[in-house]
């Protein structure tokens, strides 16, 4: 292998290696919405195990964590470039009142390798006046 590929074959290691930074920093990519009294948010986490995926909430933040191990035996040559995350660690803040009385009870489905969580929105009561 002469100088020029052994420095192009760097170059794409690096550039695979800062693309994986990056996408594990911005992913998931997410949409979150109101439908009636539920706080609906969908994640997209293709390729985790569902067992791999955690979901917590504490002070109106969402946490979510996902980790999955390199497959090696599916690169039987040189690799050239990996972009594929094996860490999501991103904190969402919700659009929603928690306080640390209320516990939050919420439901997530994972189909496709996207994670649909629904909260309940706390609805506070008006007291009337009379």
């Amino acid at each position: 292998m002469g100088f020029g590929q052994y420095m192009a074959k760097e170059l794409m290691r690096e550039l695979g290696n800062k693309s994986r930074e990056f996408f594990e920093f911005v992913m998931p990519a997410l949409d979150m919405y109101e439908d009636g009294s539920d706080l609906v948010i969908l994640i997209d986490l293709p390729g985790f195990s569902k067992q791999d995926i955690s979901l917590r909430i504490l002070d109106n933040v969402l946490s979510i964590s996902a980790k999955r191990q390199r497959n090696e035996s599916t690169s039987t040559g040189t690799v050239y470039f990996q972009q594929r995350p094996l860490h999501i660690n991103k904190k969402v803040p919700l659009p929603i009142k928690v306080t640390e009385e209320d516990q939050v009870l919420g439901s997530a489905t994972y189909v496709d390798g996207v994670v649909t969580l629904r909260i309940p929105i706390p609805r506070y009561n008006t007291i009337p006046i009379s």
